[in-house]
């Protein structure tokens, strides 16, 4: 069985799903660099990565920086995004 999520309008999310992203818990161990890369994710659209068994639906985000590329990737609870 596929896990779902509900977003913050009660819509069914699954794995796969198209997001924007409306808001983000910042973890406090997180560096500057990081936090500005995770802040900048607001507004974004992404795609499901996957559901966790708590039912967090985590996304993920590739950076271009000067020495290659980099990832982000955040568990969002139902009222921080929006399925479109």
């Amino acid at each position: 069985m596929t896990a779902t999520a509900l977003d913050r309008r009660g819509m069914d999310v699954s794995e796969g799903d198209r997001v924007r992203i409306l808001g983000i818990t910042p973890d406090p161990d997180m560096d500057e660099d990081e936090l500005e890369m995770v802040r900048f994710m607001i507004g974004s659209e992404c795609e499901v990565d996957r559901i966790d068994a708590t039912g967090l639906v985590w996304v993920s985000m590739w950076w271009s920086c000067g020495d290659g590329t980099a990832t982000s990737c955040v568990g969002l609870e139902s009222s921080q995004f929006e399925r479109l």
